[in-house]
């Protein structure tokens, strides 16, 4: 092994020259080339997938948790049974490990009316336990209400709403919601307006106070529609919910978040094939460069083979040799690949560079993600890959006879 490398190594300290002489020199550089935009390409392919998928996941989440505890008898509309807060599973599940926080909550449908405008919405109904990050990301005016021991008509409402009822930070709107066939109005005024971006969520919910919910379902202050959980690892969102359900009375049921939203999750999984598609295609290519840039060294070497042959050397030796000349050029285009892709995903990362429209992507720039087991996944891959499918054209060494070969020019 050592002395193919050593050939190997010669032979690359040599290239320049005889590129120059026999003309080499532009197949092995584009075959490199193809090799760095692959590369680039694959890893901001993959951080601009996984970006997507973390933004929308997150804003899906923040709306309602990564899972859910109500009645088990409750439908799977906006409005929930009560549970009483006061739960012996509460420090039970607040414990495991995979829990991150629990908050109660309560919804309720009403209608939005303001002057001649309606809209129908869902006041989710939350309280001093609710974690206010997500909405404090996407804050865009005014402040977060803070819910207490008292009553609060103070709401969030989204940028949408806001601009369809012509409401402005400060302002009071009413609520009708219906109860009992009967319609009981409520008063808000705005404390601070959001956007997520995510059209059918903003357009469907304001976040109050639960006091209201409980009041206006004739519930006590410990009557509660369900707890919220949100979990550390979302890729473990089964096994962490098979863990609290484990700890839950059979009169009560946990609802994981890809399992209330199948379409949006759905959506997003099928993402993954285009990334693999691409990532294939253009592992292919790049095999099929570095195999002709392969061929052409080979002949470009016939008469050093045709050396090593009469010297006794065997063909999977001067195999070998062509191997380790293949992945070092292989190596190279990796690294400038890296170089690239990462430096423009640095950019768009900090600067947002390239824009989107909210409205069809719920973005509003191209969101990049990197993950070093993704990167190192696709280097590894690509190096073991692209050598693999390169032993196939170092077989043309075993057709070469040392005597033509030494003779050939």
């Amino acid at each position: 092994m050592n002395f193919e490398f050593f050939i190997a190594k010669r032979i690359g300290q040599k290239q320049d020259q005889s590129q120059k002489k026999s003309g080499t020199r532009p197949i092995i550089a584009i075959a490199i080339g193809g090799i760095i935009i692959g590369v680039a390409v694959m890893i901001l392919s993959l951080a601009i997938l996984t970006g997507f998928q973390n933004e929308i996941k997150q804003k899906v989440i923040g709306f309602g948790g990564h899972i859910q505890i109500n009645v088990f008898q409750s439908e799977d509309g906006f409005e929930q049974s009560p549970i009483d807060r006061r739960q012996d599973f509460v420090s039970k599940i607040t414990q495991l490990h995979e829990v991150e926080s629990i908050s109660v909550y309560a919804n309720k449908a009403g209608i939005l009316k303001q002057e001649d405008a309606i809209q129908g919405i869902v006041l989710k109904g939350v309280d001093s336990t609710f974690n206010w990050e997500f909405f404090q990301r996407y804050l865009k005016e005014g402040a977060i209400p803070t819910y207490g021991f008292q009553r609060s008509d103070s709401v969030l409402i989204s940028a949408s709403i806001a601009k369809q009822m012509k409401l402005s930070v400060g302002d009071r709107f009413m609520v009708f919601f219906i109860q009992n066939d009967k319609p009981r109005p409520r008063k808000f005024y705005v404390s601070g307006i959001y956007n997520t971006g995510l059209t059918d969520f903003d357009n469907l919910y304001l976040i109050g106070d639960i006091q209201h919910v409980q009041r206006l379902n004739g519930w006590d202050k410990t009557a509660v529609g369900g707890f919220e959980i949100n979990v550390h690892n979302f890729d473990q969102l089964a096994e962490s919910e098979k863990a609290i359900f484990k700890n839950i009375p059979y009169a009560y049921k946990t609802t994981s978040i890809d399992q209330r939203f199948p379409d949006i999750f759905s959506w997003l999984e099928l993402q993954d094939i285009n990334v693999i598609i691409i990532v294939s295609l253009v592992i292919l290519v790049s095999a099929i460069n570095m195999t002709s840039a392969l061929l052409i060294l080979i002949l470009d070497r016939t008469q050093m083979i045709g050396i090593l042959k009469a010297l006794g050397s065997d063909d999977w030796s001067i195999q070998k040799i062509f191997l380790y000349q293949a992945m070092f050029l292989i190596s190279i285009g990796i690294f400038w690949g890296n170089i690239l892709g990462l430096g423009l995903g640095f950019i768009q990362l900090k600067y947002g560079i390239i824009k989107l429209p909210e409205a069809t992507y719920y973005l509003t720039k191209v969101p990049i993600n990197f993950e070093l087991s993704h990167i190192l996944v696709l280097n590894i891959g690509t190096l073991v890959l692209c050598t693999i499918m390169l032993i196939i054209p170092t077989y043309i060494v075993t057709s070469i006879s040392p005597v033509k070969a030494i003779r050939f020019n």
